[in-house]
């Protein structure tokens, strides 16, 4: 809100402007990293996904949580509003919030700290141009990981010189958004603007939601072969935390806040909260060194600022990062036969974190409890070549080299003067990936990769205050099989994968009598699955007077995860199924077209129950969530005005959308709104 005056003169000083017709400005490259040669779809050398602009802007508008779970294996949960978790094939076992073993990129530059944490809940990406998920250890040419790779493009392109949008949207619970944003291009300049202010009562007790986040982004083309890119941002948010319940009280009151007990206080008495201020940015420069051969260096920066008073303890973080990532890419002149590329590059980045536990005396810090600082340096070296052979058999082998180490002095109550270092032993991740086009509408590949992710700062240094040398870094191999079909016309098409996957030292949650947690490496785990995508264009441009369009698209997922050894003191769990992945989740979405520029948007996702803890002795029930929207483009207006109206939650389903997993006491289930309503209006420019 704080910004909005501000922005909004911006907007009118600029727009005196949008008379200006630079009919030669530069049609500008991307700077999204590419995560194969991207000949069509059919030729994708990875199980990967993008969802585009379109696709996002048919979800509410307040979170990008519908979107990604549109894609089979991809499992976004949110415990409370503002607090996200992001699951790919399973990988949420070891993230009881926040987001980890996922790297995530804008552009050029990780957002994923030298730590292994991203903060995706900082972001506003309903403005992102798109997101493209990578499914499957990716480490070959994006560093340590072992769920996939979330590739965000965060800034909406325009064909116009001149572009803005201004959003505002209410709803359920104090839902309330304002969003703005200004495109403007110039002969040889990009700027990009996007501005958006949210908050929310919500529905549960204590859990109420604001941020404040501003993105700016400019690009410019400073010679024939050069351009240079700038990313930065702001986020200001914070999000009250109302904690888990047990059976019983989700049973009974699920709006209501973890209560106190006996021994330790309520969220709402402690003031339970979530407070990050996020700063980010970064440069990348491009040059062409000549038509084959490219090269692309990025700096970038973090700082946050972290507040969690908790029910047993407040803690504060004060976290800087700093790094670089550059490649090279060469395309090796050939013939009809044979044609090459070749990439070579490195990354390298550090983080920095003081973390400090104080008694938490009802939302104000008491007597500290704990003080550390810790260092994490985390690099890779990475090479990459693909060959396709008669435009029919692509080939790409890719490897690269992991570094990882951590550095740690506890400043309190020991007060040591010297920092101990920890050096994981050095990783090698090899990758193989074959795609065979049997005939113009099908496709087949085959993929063998390995996966290596090493501990997050916040597993080694957990919220039991004690930093845990003995964890390991999970490694595993991941097989897989895939084929993808078209239509000649192109309006419907299939993506189905098999895969398995087997990991060991799997990195897993564990919680004390007091609900403090800790990490302890699992054994191994055995992760065969099913992944199916499909769309079809029903509809396009139909001559009916009552129907113009219909597309449709689905997503399952079949998941038979189970733990291989896992032995913990005298229990154990081997053959278990894993701990908070559902065996099966269904997503379909349909969008109909009406004459006038009237729309219905309709999706649903269906997720079957799933384990709550690693003796399977709890589950979550299943559950069927249902969303509409419907929404008016008001073309021939003066400022295109669009209206729009949805509903959340229509047949009113008693569901936890994000499980708290092994939770002492049995305070698993973190109650979603039922059903809700939202509606807005949006104005171009």
């Amino acid at each position: 809100m704080r910004f909005y005056l501000l922005l909004f003169t911006l907007l009118n000083s600029i727009a005196g402007y949008a008379q200006t017709n630079d009919s030669d400005y530069y049609l500008l490259p991307s700077a999204e990293i590419k995560s194969s040669s991207l000949v069509s779809k059919l030729r994708l050398l990875s199980s990967e996904i993008t969802i585009t602009q379109d696709a996002i802007k048919n979800q509410p508008g307040f979170s990008i949580l519908p979107a990604l779970n549109t894609v089979a294996g991809v499992r976004m949960e949110e415990r409370s509003p503002g607090s996200y978790r992001l699951s790919v094939r399973g990988s949420l076992l070891r993230s009881p919030f926040g987001v980890r073993n996922v790297k995530i990129y804008l552009n050029n530059l990780p957002f994923t700290d030298a730590g292994g944490n991203s903060y995706l809940n900082s972001l506003d990406l309903n403005n992102a141009q798109s997101l493209k998920v990578l499914k499957g250890p990716s480490g070959s040419f994006f560093g340590a990981n072992t769920g996939g790779v979330l590739l965000i493009n965060p800034v909406k392109t325009f064909k116009d010189s001149f572009k803005a949008e201004a959003v505002l949207s209410v709803g359920s619970y104090g839902l309330f958004k304002e969003s703005i944003l200004i495109h403007r291009q110039w002969k040889k300049v990009i700027f990009d603007m996007n501005y958006s202010y949210q908050r929310a009562n919500n529905y549960r007790d204590n859990s109420a939601m604001n941020r404040d986040y501003l993105q700016l982004a400019s690009t410019w083309v400073y010679n024939k072969k050069s351009a240079l890119k700038f990313l930065g941002l702001i986020s200001d948010l914070n999000y009250k935390t109302p904690g888990g319940l047990n059976k019983k009280q989700f049973d009974e009151k699920p709006s209501q806040s973890r209560p106190a007990t006996l021994i330790l206080p309520s969220a709402k008495e402690q003031k339970a909260a979530i407070y990050n201020t996020t700063y980010f940015g970064g440069i990348t420069n491009e040059y062409a060194i000549n038509e084959n051969l490219i090269h692309v260096i990025s700096v970038f920066g973090s700082a946050t600022v972290f507040k969690n008073p908790f029910i047993t303890n407040y803690e504060k973080r004060d976290e800087y990062s700093f790094g670089t990532r550059t490649y090279f890419d060469l395309k090796i002149p050939g013939n009809f036969t044979f044609k090459n590329k070749f990439s070579l590059g490195a990354e390298w980045q550090r983080t920095s974190s003081l973390i400090n536990n104080y008694d938490n005396i009802r939302g104000d810090e008491g007597s500290i409890q704990a003080s550390d600082k810790i260092r994490a340096t985390q690099s890779f070296y990475f090479a990459r070549f693909q060959t396709d052979i008669r435009k029919r058999l692509l080939i790409e082998a890719s490897a690269s080299y992991n570094l990882y180490a951590y550095s740690y002095k506890n400043i309190f109550p020991s007060a040591n003067t010297q920092f101990t270092r920890n050096n994981f032993s050095p990783s090698i991740l090899p990758r193989v990936s074959l795609n065979y086009l049997l005939t113009k509408n099908i496709s087949m590949r085959a993929i063998v990769s390995s996966g290596y992710s090493s501990p997050t700062i916040a597993e080694i240094r957990s919220s039991n205050n004690i930093v845990n040398v003995s964890l390991q870094a999970e490694k595993g191999i991941n097989y897989e099989a895939g084929i993808r079909m078209k239509t000649t016309s192109g309006k419907l098409w299939i993506d189905l994968t098999a895969f398995y996957f087997n990991l060991n030292q799997a990195i897993v949650r564990r919680l004390d009598s007091s609900g403090n947690e800790y990490f302890i490496n699992a054994g191994k785990t055995v992760q065969p699955g099913i992944e199916v995508n499909a769309g079809a264009n029903i509809l396009s441009a139909g001559k009916s007077k009552i129907i113009k369009t219909i597309d449709f698209n689905a997503g399952f997922t079949y998941s038979r995860f189970k733990f291989g050894n896992y032995i913990s003191g005298l229990s154990d769990f081997s053959g278990n199924k894993l701990t908070g992945v559902p065996a099966e989740t269904v997503t379909e979405n349909i969008n109909i077209g009406f004459p006038g520029d009237v729309f219905l948007y309709v999706q649903h996702y269906y997720c079957s129950s799933l384990p709550l803890d690693d003796a399977n002795s709890a589950k979550a029930n299943s559950y069927n969530l249902v969303q509409i929207k419907i929404s008016w483009d008001i073309i021939k207006a003066k400022y295109s005005p669009s209206v729009f109206f949805g509903i959340d939650n229509l047949l009113n389903e008693k569901y936890s959308l994000g499980n708290d997993l092994n939770a002492v006491g049995g305070r698993y289930y973190n109650a979603a709104p039922p059903f809700n309503f939202y509606g807005g209006v949006k104005l171009s420019f």
